[in-house]
């Protein structure tokens, strides 16, 4: 019977050791990690096998960077083109929306590998200071969303559109 308790315990701390590595991966990604939900129906209709196997997790990396009088947020977002994004400020927070669509350009065989998320996503991001909301601007280029914005005393909300560089 010690034999047996013995493996319990080995398989109790191979858990434990798991659980803690998870936990601090979790930490370290940080929101980076992003839920992709279903996006627009005409790509389910077509019947992309992608839309199903590609729905769930991807990586939208963020730096938040404070100029002094400004604040820089950058997001890492390839594969989008600038009207697929959904920019707010809210109080302290931007918020960055939009959904990446499935491109196929083969019309038959199959994917042995793929990584790469598709769908509806939003990330929160806390933004270290207030800012003037009307003063916003956004640019996409070379697959990274850059938003300029103004420090202030105040906060609001306001939609920001997402210009060509």
């Amino acid at each position: 019977m010690a034999a047996i308790d013995r493996i319990r315990d080995r398989f109790e701390q191979i858990g434990t050791s798991i659980s803690e590595g998870w936990h601090r991966l979790t930490d370290a990604a940080g929101q980076a990690v992003t839920r992709f939900t279903p996006g627009h129906r005409e790509s389910v209709e077509q019947g992309h096998d992608l839309d199903r196997r590609n729905v769930g997790w991807g990586l939208l990396p963020v730096e938040v960077f404070d100029q002094g009088d400004g604040i820089e947020v950058r997001l890492e977002a390839p594969g989008l083109e600038r009207e697929d994004f959904d920019v707010e400020v809210e109080d302290d927070q931007l918020r960055i929306g939009g959904e990446k669509r499935v491109e196929r350009s083969h019309q038959e065989g199959q994917y042995h590998v793929a990584e790469c998320a598709y769908g509806r996503f939003a990330r929160l991001i806390p933004l270290p200071a207030p800012v003037e909301a009307d003063s916003a601007s956004a640019a996409y280029r070379n697959g990274v969303l850059t938003v300029t914005l103004k420090k202030t005393g105040g906060a609001k909300r306001k939609r920001i559109d997402v210009q060509a560089r």
